[in-house]
């Protein structure tokens, strides 16, 4: 007859082990010599700013040409190899930070560009003689993309001046942080969703008719959107709501053999920030990543260049692609 298992007396001994190896990892754990503080990672192809970032705040819309340090946006090491040859990019918030990187970049690869921005023209000018340092053609259009009109006639500037439209980069954005729940008011709201919402919509919608198959839409998402921020209550929203537009439209215009993907970028260093943050703040911007700095406008870039090029991603459409300096594993 077979013995019956004396289950009880196997859940003691299994306990016993988990006890073993729990006070073998306390012995070692014990041993080990204290880690020195972690410096902040540099991968790249060279050598990026720190925190402490400078402590400085900016009036709205926030203008790069008065930051201190400036962000990183020509990326001097990248080579082109015609991923964009003879396209043609609207660009919305290209006057500066991510948006004038990826300006640079799409001239890089052969795009002419048109730089869609609010007020910031030193900033915009700046970017267009980037641009044009690249052998490119740009136009640049201000406005509020908030406007459905001003949208429709960005576009039809933009295929009047070039001929064509091949990409759509929406990357124009308002963010400024509450402390609390309170102080988020009608009009701040609304402004934010006004922007970062409607504008993208509006864009969208003008650009698709212009469109040939092969086209494609990238949309700057935000780390915001994919985990919650406590003092971004709407701004968070709202980049959660361009990464299911992104996702939903990807699915909508695979019909028309056009793409649509989003950037999901945690903290870079842009007017953005020093344009919401209060100086205090802003000098830490980017230590809580593990990899303990914000990124340069030139390293999310090139994400851009990839999902806006046939030649690269033709086979991805609806995806978010986080650049957020790695995640915590806690």
């Amino acid at each position: 007859m077979k013995r019956k298992p004396n289950y009880k007396l196997e859940g003691e001994k299994t306990a016993e082990r988990y006890q073993k190896i729990q006070e073998q990892v306390a012995r070692a754990d014990k041993d080990k010599p204290k880690k020195k503080e972690e410096r902040p990672m540099q991968a790249g192809a060279r050598k990026y700013p720190e925190p402490p970032m400078v402590k400085q705040h900016l009036r709205k819309p926030g203008k790069e040409a008065k930051l201190d340090t400036q962000p990183m946006s020509d990326a001097p090491f990248y080579k082109g190899s015609g991923k964009l040859e003879n396209k043609v990019a609207i660009i919305t918030g290209g006057d500066s930070g991510i948006g004038r990187a990826v300006a640079i970049l799409f001239a890089r690869e052969g795009a002419n560009v048109a730089i869609v921005y609010l007020n910031e023209h030193d900033d915009a000018e700046a970017t267009k003689q980037m641009v044009e340092k690249e052998g490119k053609q740009c136009l640049l259009i201000p406005g509020d993309v908030a406007n459905n009109d001003f949208c429709t006639e960005a576009v039809r500037q933009t295929v009047s001046e070039f001929g064509r439209l091949d990409v759509l980069v929406n990357n124009a954005a308002f963010q400024l942080h509450v402390s609390d729940f309170e102080d988020l008011t009608e009009e701040h709201f609304d402004c934010t969703l006004k922007t970062n919402l409607y504008g993208y919509f509006h864009m969208a919608k003008a650009a698709v008719p212009n469109m040939e198959p092969g086209s494609a839409i990238v949309n700057t998402g935000s780390v915001t959107g994919l985990l919650g921020n406590k003092d971004l209550l709407d701004y968070s929203l709202t980049k959660g709501g361009i990464h299911a537009f992104t996702r939903s439209l990807g699915t909508h215009l695979i019909p028309k053999g056009i793409r649509v993907n989003a950037v999901a970028p945690g903290p870079v260093w842009t007017p953005l920030n020093p344009a919401d943050k209060n100086v205090d703040d802003i000098a830490k911007f980017g230590a809580d990543t593990p990899m303990k700095r914000p990124a340069q406008p030139e390293e999310i870039a090139p994400a851009y260049v990839f999902l806006a090029s046939p030649q690269c991603s033709s086979y991805i459409t609806g995806e978010v692609l986080p650049i957020i300096g790695g995640y915590t594993g806690g």
